[in-house]
Parts: structure tokens; sequence; C-alpha cells
């Protein structure tokens, strides 16, 4: 199989307010490297054409973190969502007409390996848009990925507005995306913002797209683990575990 071109939009532009410390969250440290050097890392394995960081709060540190890495930057000046950060990186991949994968820079355990088999499933189904899912037994939180009763993908609902038959379902939406970049930045354009949160979600390209006709899909990783992301201290020490072990 022909492997199309790839780019990489890692998001990295939040905060962290869990975190209880003024440290960008993709710089707290994972075997004693930031979190995000592990997610780029893992990318760069699969050869993409392109890596753009999304950065936002004290994104120069985040930048001076990554030099050195072969990445390059878009500013997110005003945190309007998902949706909205990935729109920054469209200036620099207007003229690539590849598969753009959407990973988010505090999710370190997850292995190059992973990417390419799901990167090569979106391939072979031919989707405009893939999402990456995992089931899990606490799934509280998390948008929840809503399929039709032959397995295909319908929707995906984030938790604050989903409906309690919605809320009952285990299999979630990770944060990580493929789209073929031809798909993906005209459908950002379209994207709203009529929900709880009043923010872009980039899981609204999904519902777009199946509306217009394109097909999409979801790709479910085997280990939860590895799409684990992290949002507070406890969280951070669970991922690091996973990640380096017993090590500092």
């Amino acid at each position: 199989m022909e492997r199309s071109k790839l780019a990489a939009v890692i998001l990295a532009a939040g905060m962290g307010k869990r975190m209880n410390s003024d440290l960008p969250k993709v710089l707290h440290p994972i075997g004693g490297r930031p979190m995000i050097l592990h997610v780029i890392d893992a990318v760069r394995r699969l050869g993409p054409e392109r890596v753009v960081v999304i950065t936002g709060y004290q994104a120069e540190r985040v930048e001076n973190a990554c030099a050195g890495t072969g990445v390059e930057f878009a500013r997110q000046s005003e945190q309007l969502g998902t949706g909205h950060a990935v729109a920054q990186a469209a200036p620099m991949l207007a003229s690539f007409d590849g598969t753009v994968v959407v990973l988010n820079g505090d999710v370190p355990g997850l292995r190059a390996e992973t990417i390419r088999r799901y990167v090569d499933a979106h391939h072979r189904a031919g989707y405009a848009a893939t999402v990456l899912t995992a089931e899990l037994e606490d799934p509280a939180g998390y948008g929840r990925i809503v399929r039709d009763a032959q397995g295909h993908l319908l929707r995906i609902v984030e938790h604050k507005d989903a409906a309690p038959e919605e809320l009952a379902l285990r299999e979630v939406n990770s944060g990580l995306f493929c789209f073929e970049a031809d798909e993906l930045f005209p459908a950002l354009k379209r994207v709203g913002r009529r929900n709880s949160q009043n923010e872009f979600y980039l899981t609204d390209v999904i519902g777009l797209l199946r509306a217009e006709g394109r097909s999409v899909g979801a790709f479910r990783v085997e280990d939860p683990r590895e799409v684990a992301g992290v949002n507070n201290p406890d969280e951070l020490e669970a991922v690091r575990r996973f990640v380096v072990g017993d090590a500092p």
C-alpha cells in the first residue's frame, strides 16, 4: 500500500490549571524530559513532512523546550477550543495535500507503532477522517463515541453535551485524529461553537464531514494507557509509570 504524505499537528497551547503549577502542562517531565518531547519523538519516527506545534500559554517557554527537534510553531493567542487550535496551522499547511494526524502534547505514552497502525487503517478504509478511540472502565469526562447498529461511527459527543444514554457508553474519544488535509481545513471554517463551552470543537468536523457524505471512521487502541492524557499530578504519575516504569 502506497503511503500518503503525512504531517502532524501537536496541540500544546493549554496551561493545565489542575496541575497546580505555573509550568505549562506539556513541559512537566516524564523520564527527565518534557512530556511533549516524547510525543514529538513518536511522530517523528513516522517520517512526517511537517510537524506543527500549536503553542499558547507561555509559548516561548514551550518553543524553547522543543528547539532542535525540527518542528514548526503556530500560536493560539486565545483559547477558543481544539478546532480553533488546529485552524492556526492552516496557513502553514495550505499547500499540503496529504494526511494530517492531530496529537495532544500531554499524551506521552502513545507509541509510534500505534500511530502507524492507526494511520494505515485510516488509509486502507479511505476515510476522510478517523478518530482514535479507547474503551475505558470509567469514561467520565471524555467525549463519547456514538455508533450505529452496524458499528459505524455516527458522531462524537462531548461529556458536557451528552444525553444520559450517551454517558453510559464506554468507548471514548482520545482527542487524536487523522484527517485528509483537503477535507480538514475547509471543514474547520464551518465549525461553530453552539455548545456548553462556547468553543470550536475539533470533534464537530467529524459530524460535518459525515453529514456531507464523506466517509468517517474510528480506530480503537488496544491499550488505553497509550492515550491517557495528563490533567493533574496523579495522572502525571500514572502516565510516568506507564512510560518509564519506576525510573525517576
